[in-house]
């Protein structure tokens, strides 16, 4: 492959991946305060914690659904020769809806394992939404296994630099 061809097909993964990347990075800056697990313990431990609020879960994925609709918007100007993926409402919802998904999985499992919020599990962290957020993707779309592999690789690195990003802004806690 050509340098031109791997910043292609980069380009169509992150194309395909905005909604859910968008998802999961819009709840740290709405600081909610309303814990979607209520306060509720699951064998000892809190379900998911202070940090899965109702304001971040559907901020994140109205943020998520805004940011897939303006692709939809512009997707008719883009030329047909950069092979994106063809945006629509239902790949938007399940790329919205499985980042958040997952985030909430990823917080569910840390908790069980008596991992405190804020605590990193490195590959956890960074992966659990963008997993989930494939997995549903798979019900309207057929992802190219080339753009899951560049997902897999380049999210920890952008996710550590948003975390670290963050932390200097002050919209998390710990730069992780």
């Amino acid at each position: 492959m050509t340098f031109a061809e791997i910043g292609l097909t980069i380009l169509q993964a992150f194309w395909f991946i905005a909604p859910a990347y968008a998802a999961n990075a819009f709840p740290p800056l709405v600081r909610g305060k309303k814990p979607i697990d209520r306060g509720k313990k699951f064998f000892g431990n809190r379900l998911l914690g202070n940090g899965k609020t109702k304001e971040g879960t559907m901020g994140g994925i109205a943020f998520g659904i805004f940011i897939g609709l303006v692709q939809i918007y512009f997707q008719p100007m883009i030329p047909d020769n950069l092979g994106l993926i063809e945006m629509s409402v239902p790949l938007i919802l399940c790329l919205s809806f499985g980042a958040i998904f997952g985030d909430i999985i990823g917080s569910f499992v840390k908790r069980r394992f008596g991992i405190k919020r804020g605590d990193s599990v490195p590959l956890l962290d960074q992966l659990d939404f963008l997993v989930m957020a494939i997995a549903l993707s798979f019900l309207v779309v057929d992802v190219a296994t080339t753009y899951i592999l560049i997902l897999l690789i380049l999210t920890p690195v952008i996710h550590y630099i948003a975390s670290i990003l963050g932390y200097i802004l002050k919209i998390k806690k710990v730069p992780y």
